[in-house]
């Protein structure tokens, strides 16, 4: 068994949600929810709140035990790119891709 949770059009690159989600795979709910408080990205608060809905949705969807449950899979898929421009030097713009990304988590029950 096990409960999924997914953050789409997150305003942040996934490479660096990517850093914060190795730092939880594979841990259990608990541990992962103190690592997350402790680290010092931004990406730790969106995580964190995609673990919570993860973590609510195998309690109250499948009845799973809060305390077995571990963070089996945790990544970042690229969303679309916002494209912007910057003006540079002499009439030149200068092109800023801000990225998005989609959260998911998958939480299970360790056998």
């Amino acid at each position: 068994m096990e409960a999924k949770a997914i953050a789409k059009y997150v305003r942040m690159s996934p490479m660096k949600v990517g850093i914060v989600l190795d730092l939880i795979r594979d841990k259990n709910v608990n541990e992962a929810f103190a690592i997350l408080k402790y680290t010092p990205k931004r990406a730790a608060v969106v995580v964190e709140k995609v673990l919570k809905s993860a973590v609510a949705n195998a309690e109250n969807n499948l009845n799973l035990d809060i305390n077995t449950l571990f963070v089996a899979e945790a990544y970042a898929c690229q969303g679309p790119v916002l494209k912007r421009f910057q003006p540079h030097a002499q009439g030149r713009a200068f092109r800023i891709l801000k990225r998005t990304s989609h959260i998911t988590l998958v939480v299970k029950e360790r056998a």
